[in-house]
């Protein structure tokens, strides 16, 4: 199963809640009561968004954090990659040659990199602003399923 860290869900969680009150101010302990996560994991959150420049801290009495940009010019991807720390990847090889010792001999590798490719632009395609929607349909799981779309039935 591939599953983004619960730091990487906390993220989007804070990342969303700050677009919608987009241009406002938020203290750390604010997002914290508003979105239920403990306020110590609120502000390493928000100190790893800030450092990839996701959003800016100011400050004194009115001081806090606010997004670096609007909303519609931040995607999944870059967030993902901020908490997660470097290139998205699936595997090693997708994203860092030479640090696999099959990697010369792999006969998949070109195909995790085609997989890995395809990932990162969905993720790229979708802006916080669109998180910050409801879903008009939910997605259910037989629609995900390339199998299903070719008139496959799983076993």
């Amino acid at each position: 199963m591939l599953r983004l860290s619960k730091l990487t869900d906390y993220g989007t969680v804070i990342m969303t809640f700050m677009a919608r009150a987009e241009g406002h101010v938020h203290s750390a302990h604010e997002i914290a009561e508003q979105v239920g996560i403990a306020a110590p994991t609120v502000s390493k959150v928000l100190k790893m968004l800030a450092r990839d420049e996701l959003v800016v801290s100011t400050r004194g009495a009115r001081g806090g954090y606010v997004l670096a940009r609007p909303a519609a010019q931040i995607t999944m991807a870059q967030i993902i990659s901020a908490m997660e720390g470097g290139p998205l990847g699936l595997t090693e090889c997708s994203t860092t040659p030479g640090v696999c010792v099959q990697e010369r001999s792999c006969s998949i590798r070109t195909n995790w990199q085609r997989i890995n490719q395809v990932i990162v632009r969905a993720l790229e395609e979708v802006s916080l602003a669109e998180m910050t929607r409801p879903v008009a349909q939910p997605i259910h799981m037989r629609d995900a399923d390339p199998g299903a779309r070719r008139g496959r039935v799983p076993a």
